[in-house]
Parts: structure tokens; sequence; C-alpha cells
């Protein structure tokens, strides 16, 4: 059976889900004053359908670190409410991750790279009116972030559902289309 109807609605939408989960992620500004629109993340952002004898398969792929940004990490001593209402399962001081990978990914002090030094921002020192060294101010954030956590965004779960709840419709109508087509077309033989 040739089902030309189901690819339609289910690339229409994996488009969807990807646009409005980059629209998001621009809308988002970070609390250090970025745009994580244009990013890592946002570029890597696609949808893959593939065709199986039996079956349709949509992968929805992105960076590694996706759905941190979604859901959100809980941090050691407390907790955003969306991330709490996100119910992430991820949480900073599990002692499951890698030692050294938040402070490393805002600034590493032996290869003198991370966030930090690509936004090419730093904050003053209050008593001496002396800008703050990368490593001190890749201290401070990490262990803010640690003990805080992430704020979850819902970038792509908010699309991902809002998506979900037109597809069931669009999925009856065009299997429907498919099903009276093939037997149209096996009528004409």
């Amino acid at each position: 059976m040739d089902s030309k109807n189901l690819k339609e609605v289910l690339d229409k939408y994996g488009k969807y889900v990807v646009q409005q989960a980059k629209s998001n992620l621009t809308k988002d500004k970070d609390k250090y004053g970025g745009n994580k629109g244009g990013g890592a993340l946002y570029n890597s952002i696609e949808y893959k359908l593939d065709r199986e004898p039996s079956f349709f398969l949509l992968d929805f792929l992105m960076e590694d670190y996706a759905p941190f940004v979604d859901k959100g990490v809980r941090g050691k001593t407390s907790t955003y409410p969306e991330t709490a209402s996100a119910m992430s399962k991820f949480q900073y001081g599990s002692g499951t991750g890698k030692k050294g990978g938040l402070t490393n990914a805002i600034y590493n002090p032996s290869t003198k790279t991370g966030w930090l030094k690509k936004k090419k921002f730093q904050w003053k020192d209050k008593k001496t009116g002396k800008f703050m060294s990368y490593e001190s101010m890749g201290f401070l954030i990490a262990r803010s972030i640690y003990n805080k956590g992430l704020k979850a965004n819902l970038f792509f779960t908010k699309p991902f559902e809002k998506g979900l709840e037109r597809l069931g419709d669009d999925l009856f109508e065009a299997f429907t289309l498919d099903i009276e087509n093939a037997i149209i077309l096996g009528q004409k033989k």
C-alpha cells in the first residue's frame, strides 16, 4: 500500500516540531544576557523520517545535552519551580556525572576555553574595580548552577506535545485516504 498521505502528515509534524523548538530557543534569553538561538543546540535540531515495510520511524535529533536544557537540572541545595514541575530526572550532586564537567564547560583553565571565553564578558570586582579572571568567574557561575540547578524551558517538549494533540486526527484522515487509494487502485487492476 502506498502511504503517501501518512508520510506527508508525519513530515508536516516533524517540520512543525523542529521549527517551534528552534523558535523557542531564540525567544529564551539565558540569565547572562545571551541568546540560545544560532548556537550548537539550535543548529543541531532536525528530524528524520524513515519508511520501513510495515511502519514509519520518526526521530528527532539534537545535541546530547538537549534534555538538560529542555527538562532542566535540579540543584544540590534548591530547584527552580519550572524544573520541579517538568519532573526532571537530572540532578547535580548525584555522583553519576564527570567530575569538573560543569566547571570546565563554563571555563577550562588548562585549555583557556569554555562558555565564558566564547561570550567574552567579565564581571568587575566590587571592592577593587578590576575585572575578575575567567577562572574566578567560572568557579562562581559553576557553583551557583551546581547549587540552584538549571531552569527547565521545555523548548522541545511543548511543541512535541502540542503537535501530538493535532496529529491523531490528521493521521486517521491520512490513513483513511491511503486505504481508499489502495482500494481504488486495486479495483482498476
